[in-house]
């Protein structure tokens, strides 16, 4: 798992000998108390709420194309996305890292264990804001096959071979609450029908510093429980992208070949009543499907 996640001592180094460009997505006022050495902060990365119009797809990577351009990556450098800890932010810096790789951007990394880990390691902290030159920022539009909009995700309900997994939390999954930002912030609880569910949090594993992601075969391991195996095509979501990002870093690294997102998630899906939906517990013999 060498490949996007990168630790703290291999970031030290790695700042010292190729150009990075190192984002924090945590708020503004974390990112004020103390952040990595010329580190710019886009908080936007977790707060976009993106929707799967042709509109809003074009919104999504204009916007992003734009802030990441901002904060000086040009395709030369590295970029070296962060949050707090690998669970306080909903998987915000694994957000940054599919965005970037939806935009095409070819090198990046994601700092595992976030700004505690780099903190704990005793590496240096600074309150400077830095001023960093603007870049041209190009999308590759064909890498943008990883975003899959509401039609799509329609399209594949019910169609054998494609696993639509949700990693949202429990209480999401059995339609208790709507998000997690309240249990009636959307009009509709439930799930996507014909959906597998893995809790985002089951990528990750308590250490002694934090939660860190399981190794490749560990992963690998918690897909077969929902019949998930390296060939098969994965369609995730969670509610906004945050988490749904954590598992897609965790699924690409354990070699799950084709991985894609419905961006729009829980937060676009539940709010269209034409979608259908499954609520209630998930037991097969109970289980309706109806457009509310």
């Amino acid at each position: 798992m060498t490949d996007v996640l990168i630790s703290a001592s291999e970031l030290a180094d790695l700042l010292k000998t190729e150009p990075c460009v190192v984002i924090d997505t945590r708020n503004p006022d974390a990112y004020a108390a103390g952040h990595l050495p010329n580190a710019v902060n886009v908080h936007e990365i977790f707060t976009f709420l993106a929707t799967s119009t042709p509109e809003g797809i074009s919104e999504l990577k204009t916007k992003f194309a734009d802030a990441f351009g901002a904060a000086g990556l040009s395709g030369k450098e590295t970029a070296v996305i962060y949050e707090q800890s690998m669970n306080s932010g909903f998987g915000q810096s694994c957000r940054g890292y599919y965005l970037l790789t939806m935009l095409g951007y070819p090198k990046v990394k994601v700092l595992h264990g976030g700004f505690d880990a780099w903190a704990a390691a005793g590496l240096p902290v600074t309150k400077d804001v830095p001023t960093p030159a603007k870049a041209s920022f190009a999308i590759v539009p064909e890498a943008g096959e990883i975003l899959i909009d509401a039609k799509t995700m329609l399209a594949a309900v019910g169609k054998p071979g494609i696993a639509i997994l949700d990693v949202r939390d429990v209480d999401e999954w059995i339609g208790d609450s709507s998000s997690p930002y309240g249990k009636d912030f959307c009009p509709r609880k439930g799930r996507i029908p014909g959906a597998v569910w893995l809790e985002w949090y089951r990528m990750m594993k308590p250490t002694a510093e934090g939660p860190r992601f399981k190794s490749k075969d560990e992963i690998l391991a918690e897909c077969a429980t929902v019949g998930i195996t390296p060939s098969t095509p994965v369609y995730l979501y969670c509610f906004k992208g945050a988490r749904a990002s954590n598992t897609f870093l965790a699924l690409k690294n354990a070699g799950v070949k084709d991985v894609r997102m419905y961006f729009g998630s829980w937060n676009e899906w539940s709010r269209d009543p034409s979608l259908p939906i499954e609520q209630g517990l998930p037991i097969a013999s109970e289980v309706t499907t109806k457009a509310a």
